[in-house]
């Protein structure tokens, strides 16, 4: 973890595994849990399509899906289950697990050699970012993305209902979004479309920084900077990291935004000059988090 006046670490786990034979897959490995040997499981009646049944894990009960037919892959048959493993994620408050046909490895990744997926791809593509690790292509699956396919969003979780006296504290700010998610991005529009209040929103780590200074040199500086933590490029951490160390940016309030539901991750932003973090996604705690921004800055 980065110390005070240290650059922050970009360096995280990602756990590789197979899907299909040919193609490499891989998920950071601060939403894992754990990994299990496929375990009976028990059906859900009337469940999506993708979702093979239940699983009791350490006490607990928690839906499983085949990663591969979710994605579109050939679904997982029963001759294949004694060799796979459920990957259970820990990621926007959902505790799920992950039918996979087969675990590679864990391997040590440098966020800045990670790449955002060619737009080619279209906005099917469940990536968020593509890498390489001994001359292979490795794919970083968009877990957001396939979640909300599954288990869309309740509408009422995206919208927060704010006061005439709130909505002005906040309309005078410039907030800046930042979420390689698609999914991510689209509830945060959405949330702050709902109580009309402006915005900007990129993709990446980079863009945000580089918006970030040229606004300030327009002497229009960013206030609230809305920013997910795994990113490829730049990262949550680093971006904050480079926010606070920069003297003509330095002022603007940091929520950390996260599908990780890991305590370490809110230790973590904490360390890097971030002043909230929070885990996605639920509209009401987000506009509470920039309404305290508000009230920080006009200190």
């Amino acid at each position: 973890m980065a110390s005070k006046g240290s650059k922050a670490s970009q360096s995280q786990g990602l756990l590789l595994f197979h899907l299909n034979q040919s193609q490499l897959f891989a998920l950071g490995t601060l939403k894992i849990r754990e990994l299990v040997p496929f375990t009976a499981l028990t059906k859900i009646p009337n469940s999506h399509p993708s979702i093979m049944g239940a699983a009791t894990v350490r006490g607990g009960t928690i839906p499983v899906i085949d990663m591969a037919a979710a994605i579109g892959f050939r679904p997982i048959e029963q001759s294949e289950l004694n060799k796979c493993f459920i990957i259970i994620t820990d990621c926007q408050r959902m505790v799920i697990g992950f039918v996979v046909r087969a675990i590679d490895k864990i391997i040590e990744c440098n966020w800045r050699d990670i790449e955002p997926p060619s737009s080619s791809l279209g906005k099917s593509a469940y990536l968020t970012g593509v890498t390489r690790f001994d001359g292979r292509l490795v794919q970083l699956l968009d877990v957001e993305l396939l979640l909300s396919k599954i288990f869309p969003n309740d509408p009422t979780v995206n919208r927060a209902i704010l006061t005439d006296v709130q909505r002005e504290k906040l309309k005078p700010l410039r907030i800046l979004i930042v979420d390689d998610s698609k999914v991510a991005r689209k509830q945060l529009s959405d949330a702050l479309d709902s109580i009309n209040i402006p915005y900007e929103v990129t993709s990446n780590g980079h863009e945000a920084l580089m918006m970030m200074v040229e606004a300030a040199k327009a002497r229009k500086p960013v206030d609230l900077l809305v920013s997910d933590i795994e990113m490829p490029g730049l990262d949550g951490y680093e971006l904050s990291f480079e926010v606070k160390d920069n003297p003509e940016i330095a002022k603007a309030y940091i929520i950390l935004h996260t599908s990780l539901s890991s305590e370490i991750s809110l230790s973590q932003a904490k360390q890097v000059g971030a002043n909230e973090a929070l885990t996605k996604f639920d509209a009401k705690e987000l506009i509470e988090a920039m309404l305290r921004g508000a009230q920080f800055l006009a200190k």
